[in-house]
């Protein structure tokens, strides 16, 4: 069973050798990634490819609309490894428009176990219903919400004791926050680039 997976493999792994012998060798020793990549579990956000990096140079964690969740232990154990022990110098949210995460926490179906997972979208929807509203249309209003909840994701890992710790012992950290475009391949970035304590203290969102 999934004999062209594998086939697919075989090729991959080839043409890496193909234009560099050492390659694996490299990957063998060590992993020395600078970024640490937060974002989407969608399938048609592909990080490395999306920032031309190889693999060895970025760290990544995915999860259903890029959730930064302070009671979520898969994404603190990620973050503290990343930060303490890989020292990346960049971690980036990454979340991208027209996500069908954060259209399925506020399109009103149920859908069992994940709704609770996107009750954080569910609420930064409420706090900011007023803006919201005001965009007529749609998928306008859904892009305003994906870049919405990129920013929060954003504070809640500035805010985090792992960071807080980092930025004490004066670690060269710096936490952005980015939106993928699915119709043309580029990021936008948001410009709530976060590098000190201070800095989290008057958050936007």
């Amino acid at each position: 069973m999934l004999d062209h997976l594998k086939a697919n493999n075989r090729a991959w792994a080839e043409r890496m050798v193909s234009v560099d012998a050492g390659f694996f060798r490299r990957l063998e020793r060590q992993q020395a990634p600078e970024y640490l990549w937060i974002g989407c579990s969608d399938s048609r956000v592909p990080a490395n490819e999306i920032v031309g990096l190889d693999a060895g140079e970025l760290f990544v964690h995915r999860n259903v609309a890029n959730l930064a969740s302070p009671q979520d232990a898969n994404y603190l154990s990620v973050l503290q490894f990343a930060v303490d022990v890989l020292k990346v110098k960049h971690i980036i949210v990454v979340g991208h428009y027209g996500c069908s995460g954060v259209s399925a926490a506020v399109d009103g179906k149920r859908r069992g176990l994940v709704d609770h997972w996107l009750h954080p979208i569910r609420e930064l929807c409420h706090e900011h219903r007023y803006e919201l509203h005001s965009i007529s249309d749609w998928r306008a209003r859904l892009n305003r919400l994906c870049e919405l909840n990129v920013i929060r994701q954003v504070k809640n890992v500035a805010s985090d004791v792992f960071v807080h710790e980092a930025w004490a012992r004066r670690q060269d950290l710096y936490v952005h926050g980015w939106v993928y475009s699915l119709s043309n391949g580029l990021v936008t970035d948001l410009n709530v680039t976060v590098s000190g304590v201070e800095k989290v203290e008057d958050w936007p969102a």
